[in-house]
C-alpha cells in the first residue's frame, strides 16, 4: 500500500513541493559564501553548460539556480527521482528523465532509459539549457562515469565541477555519503574551473577528462567545506553508523 501510495501523482508532488520548501528554509537562513563571488557571472559566457555533483551533496544546487539561466537536470525513473524533480521545478530547473551507468552495466542503463536520456541531454543543450546532474557512477560514489565526458565530447559544452555545502548537516551511511544540510548556519558554493573534451577526443583522452571531472568535483568540495569550517572526506575515508551530526 505504501509503495502505490508512494507512486501516486499527488504523493509525489506534496513531496516534492514539501522539499523545496526546506531547500528554501536552509538557503534563507545560512550565511553564505561564494566562490568565485561572481560564480554565476563567470557562466554566463559559457552558456549552456554542464554542470557536475557528487551524489549526496547535491540538495542544496537548485537554490543556486539564477532565474535567468535555463536549465535542467537527470532525474531516475525511480520514485525518489520524480520527487526530486518535483523539487527542482519549483525552483525553475526541467526534467530529463532516465539514468545511466558505465563498463558492463551499460546495457542495463539502456533499458532503464540511459541512451534516451542521452539524447534528451543533448537536446537540452542544443535550444540553450544547461544540463546539471551527478557525475557518480550508480552506487559508487567517489567515481565519476564516462557520461559527462561523453556529453561534453558530442555537446561541445564545457563541464564545470559544482559544490554546495553547510556548516551543519546530519551525514547518512549510505553509498553516496549523503549529506542533509540544516538551517541556520553557514554555507558556500564552490565553482570549479571549466573543462572541454575535443569532439575528436579518443578512449584516452574521455579517460583522461573523466579523471579531471572526479579531481575538479573533490577540489571543489574540499574548499566548499574548509569555507564552513568543515573536512570533506571521500566515501570510505571515514567510518560512521546511520546519521551522525556535524555542527562546525
Amino acid at each position: 500500500m505504501l509503495k502505490r501510495i508512494g507512486r501516486s501523482v499527488a504523493a509525489q508532488e506534496t513531496a516534492g513541493a514539501l522539499l523545496a520548501g526546506y531547500i528554501r528554509l536552509v538557503r534563507a537562513t545560512n550565511r553564505w559564501t561564494f566562490e568565485p563571488a561572481d560564480f554565476q557571472d563567470r557562466l554566463v559566457p559559457h552558456l549552456p553548460v554542464i554542470v557536475a555533483l557528487w551524489h549526496g551533496q547535491h540538495l542544496m544546487v537548485p537554490a543556486m539556480k539564477r532565474g535567468d539561466m535555463p536549465a535542467r537536470t537527470l532525474a531516475s525513473r525511480h520514485v525518489d527521482g520524480g520527487v526530486n524533480a518535483i523539487a527542482c521545478r519549483h525552483f525553475g530547473i526541467g526534467a530529463v528523465r532516465g539514468s545511466g551507468a558505465a563498463g558492463s552495466a551499460a546495457r542495463k542503463a539502456s533499458r532503464r532509459g540511459g541512451a534516451q536520456a542521452l539524447r534528451a541531454m543533448l537536446d537540452a543543450l542544443a535550444t540553450g539549457d544547461s544540463m546539471v546532474f551527478t557525475a557518480d557512477v550508480p552506487k559508487v560514489s567517489g567515481r565519476a562515469g564516462e557520461g559527462v565526458a561523453l556529453l561534453a565530447r558530442l555537446s561541445g559544452r564545457p563541464v564545470f565541477p559544482f559544490a554546495v555545502a553547510t556548516s551543519r548537516a546530519l551525514e547518512f551511511d549510505s553509498w553516496d555519503r549523503a549529506s542533509l544540510n540544516l538551517p541556520f548556519g553557514r554555507g558556500a558554493a564552490v565553482l570549479g574551473e571549466p573543462i572541454r573534451v575535443a569532439p575528436d577526443a579518443d578512449a584516452d583522452a574521455l579517460e583522461s577528462a573523466r579523471l579531471r571531472v572526479e579531481q575538479g568535483l573533490d577540489a571543489a568540495h574540499a574548499r566548499a567545506y574548509a569555507l564552513v569550517g568543515r573536512t570533506w572526506r571521500r566515501r570510505g575515508e571515514a567510518a560512521s553508523s546511520g546519521a551522525t551530526p556535524s555542527d562546525a
